[in-house]
């Protein structure tokens, strides 16, 4: 059976996706100029009627898309294009290093726990899973981040485990388990597109492993969805020391 034929109909976006959408929209149609400064935290909350945690994580998308830049005690300007596109700045190698180790923690915790959801998993549990890999998908056609929703799925999985602590885990350290939703910004949308739908790719293994009940190609899904990521980064690091800056 394949993914789409366990698929239901879509749900709502997130308020997360929705606000990160609308101040999308309003970059790419010139509202907001390169370098100049969106509304603060407190007016953009006032806006769009969420909370804060809503607006910092919408802004955090944008930011890992390399669409804005947050600048302490300042606010967040608009990124120039062109400034997008030198490698020099835009290789944050400390916060390249940091999200790589994030990756190593996470590999042995989710490679079990994808085992153990495709041994333990309820029909209920399993419907949650296609539901968030669905999400995935969704944000891919909708050029949306697919930070929040790569996180709702990975925890979909780890609750299917039907231990407490995989679950815990990963909602102690919310997205940042999650470090980005690409490696590195690039205003390339065909190229953008396409490493997005690589990781969809990947969740689908891990996906269809656990909904058939095969807890060894479930861990070998998750495990290679992860050192795939780790090795993605590696390179990154790799190829940002040949460049000065």
């Amino acid at each position: 059976m394949t993914v789409q034929t366990k698929v239901r109909q879509k749900g709502p976006g997130s308020l997360v996706s929705k606000v990160g959408a609308s101040l999308r929209h309003a970059i790419s149609s010139g509202q907001y100029s390169p370098g100049q400064k969106l509304p603060s935290e407190v007016e953009l909350t006032e806006t769009h009627k969420v909370s804060r945690t809503v607006i910092r994580e919408a802004v955090a998308a944008l930011k890992s898309d390399g669409i804005v830049e947050v600048r302490q005690g300042a606010g967040i300007f608009v990124l120039d294009p062109a400034f997008q596109m030198t490698p020099a700045r835009i290789v944050d190698k400390a916060r390249v290093s940091s999200d790589l180790e994030v990756l190593e923690v996470r590999a042995p915790l989710e490679i079990e726990a994808a085992g153990l959801a495709a041994a333990r998993r309820s029909p209920a549990q399993e419907e949650a899973i296609f539901e968030c890999h669905r999400q995935v998908l969704r944000c891919i056609e909708e050029n949306e981040s697919i930070r929040e929703a790569d996180l709702a799925l990975h925890v979909a999985i780890a609750e299917a485990t039907n231990n407490p602590l995989f679950r815990q885990h990963l909602e102690f350290h919310g997205t940042a388990v999650i470090p980005q939703s690409r490696p590195l910004p690039d205003p390339d949308f065909a190229e953008q597109t396409a490493y997005r739908r690589l990781i969809h790719k990947e969740h689908e293994a891990i996906v269809m492993a656990i909904s058939d009940r095969d807890e060894e190609a479930a861990r070998n899904a998750m495990r290679d969805h992860l050192r795939g990521s780790q090795a993605r980064y590696r390179e990154l690091l790799r190829n940002s020391r040949a460049i000065p800056g």
